[in-house]
């Protein structure tokens, strides 16, 4: 094993990322070392980047090991760890997806089933990544797996292309999808067709939506959301108001509106869009948005008198990563998975990746270490 493996480093905030090495720790007793293959820029990632999130509102501490979508191979086990989550015999040289994020699992949240509402799930970042164990991120060469961690082991014909995602994007929207209590015959509303949005389509697909309806304005992105299955597309280019994009969905749904809206999109003002797409007594399942202090201008009464329920999803169960994978697993042909990630670029080329995948063009850029 080396001495040393890089991180890519957010030193500063509105500085460009560092590559950074530090010294390989050693797993502690319940912990694991994973070497990485292949990490995702995900749209939290460019949040931080663009400056719309501040890593200290949230607690972050800098310097910062940046990224957290990925996956990789088992580089050595801690004392004790002998099997995955499912209880498969679990050993170095095996390939996994696993939680980014350590709940704690002894709080009110944790034992309630909602760990990931866990005060302590990121308590990790807190600490500067210029400390052990150092590799708190996804972007450079391993992650450390704190104990109790959530590991699966991947399936051998699954590609690190088909299972880089599966650890935040795909499990995040089977959790916004179970949680907004999706059900057969309903139609959903998904704002946003990058990564998050075309792993929504086949989740709710799955689930027996009788209509997804995708809101987006890239191109390339509606095709993929095509070919992932969508059934009504409404598209920016053409409808060119938040009125004329909730009108389209109002006629696309018979005058009635979405029993499920989902927005993926990340921007604040997609929200009040959103709410106007809604049937009375809808459910709004909001995942984008995770900058504090950006806001819009809201007004409760539509909520009341729509009767609306409003649900926050910020990462996942470990079921969610379960179903997740075997839902690769099982459905990796059906669904052109193999397209959300479009492109692949080296670690060293980090800083114009973000700012090509800023455009809108690239889906999703893949980091090799």
């Amino acid at each position: 094993m080396p001495k040393y493996g890089r991180a890519v480093v957010l030193a500063e905030v509105g500085a460009p990322l560092e590559i950074r090495e530090y010294p390989v720790p050693d797993p502690e007793p319940g912990a694991a070392l994973v070497r990485v293959t292949l990490s995702n820029v995900c749209g939290s990632d460019l949040h931080v980047w663009r400056g719309e999130l501040d890593p200290r509102k949230r607690n972050w501490a800098l310097p910062r090991h940046h990224g957290h979508e990925m996956t990789g191979y088992i580089e050595k086990l801690g004392e004790g760890v002998t099997a995955d989550s499912d209880g498969q015999p679990l050993k170095e040289g095996d390939r996994v997806v696993y939680q980014y994020f350590f709940p704690c699992r002894r709080c009110k949240n944790c034992l309630a089933g909602r760990s990931r509402a866990c005060p302590q799930r990121y308590a990790h970042t807190a600490v500067p990544c210029d400390r052990p164990p150092y590799f708190n991120g996804a972007w450079g060469d391993y992650f450390y797996l704190r104990p109790n961690h959530t590991v699966f082991k991947v399936p051998d014909h699954l590609s690190d292309d088909l299972v880089v995602g599966v650890n935040c994007a795909f499990s995040q929207v089977v959790c916004g999808m179970d949680v907004g209590n999706l059900g057969m015959g309903e139609t959903v509303v998904i704002q946003g067709a990058g990564g998050l949005g075309l792993y929504a389509i086949a989740v709710a697909k799955e689930r027996g939506a009788g209509q997804v309806i995708v809101v987006d304005g890239v191109p390339e992105r509606l095709d993929l959301a095509e070919a992932f299955g969508a059934d009504q597309i409404v598209d920016m280019r053409e409808s060119k108001t938040p009125d004329d994009r909730a009108a389209r969905v109002k006629e696309l749904t018979g005058g009635w509106g979405a029993d499920v809206v989902m927005d993926v999109a990340g921007f604040p003002q997609v929200v009040a869009e959103g709410m106007k797409m809604m049937a009375q007594g809808a459910r709004y399942v909001e995942i984008g948005n995770i900058s504090p202090g950006l806001t819009y201008d809201a007004d409760p009464s539509f909520w009341v008198t729509n009767n609306c329920t409003i649900t926050g999803i910020h990462v996942y169960e470990p079921r969610h990563l379960r179903e997740a994978l075997r839902l690769l697993d099982r459905k990796g042909s059906v669904y052109p998975f193999h397209k959300i990630v479009s492109h692949r670029f080296p670690l060293e080329e980090v800083n114009d990746v973000l700012a090509q995948q800023d455009k809108g063009a690239i889906t999703r850029s893949s980091l090799v270490p």
